[in-house]
């Protein structure tokens, strides 16, 4: 048996960030096989020619199709995403990851880049959400 360094659990006391784990992985399996399909220009086409009909194709919760359909990142991830994925369908609607990172703060590109290079997000009172800090 593995020893860990920390309970797993631990992972979900980080304020706003969602650890992509192996549970998430396989909650998002078909929405990431959905994702992966639009690295093939004739999917893409078909996928903006009838979004919901190419969804239909996966085998995806409707929440999942849903906020495909929004273009909720946030929900996505929640929904099990990781980005490294997700962002194949920001690109298939012509967003520079940016764009796509930048819609799930609440900031324009250009507010999220100046926040990046200013050094990014304070730490502060993103420690630990049992903690309040």
């Amino acid at each position: 048996m593995r020893t860990r360094l920390y309970p797993l659990e631990d992972l979900e006391d980080i304020p706003g960030t969602t650890v992509f784990t192996a549970k998430r992985s396989r909650e998002a399996y078909h929405l990431h096989k959905f994702c992966m399909s639009l690295m093939e220009a004739a999917n893409r086409e078909a996928f903006k020619a009838d979004e919901r009909a190419y969804l239909a194709r996966f085998r995806m919760s409707e929440d999942q199709k849903q906020a495909v359909l929004e273009r909720d990142f946030n929900r996505l991830i929640d929904l099990g995403g990781n980005i490294y994925f997700l962002v194949k369908l920001s690109n298939t609607d012509g967003w520079s990851t940016q764009k796509a990172v930048s819609s799930m703060t609440g900031m324009t590109a250009d507010e999220y880049a100046a926040m990046m290079r200013a050094g990014g997000r304070s730490p502060e009172g993103q420690r630990s959400k049992r903690e309040g800090n």
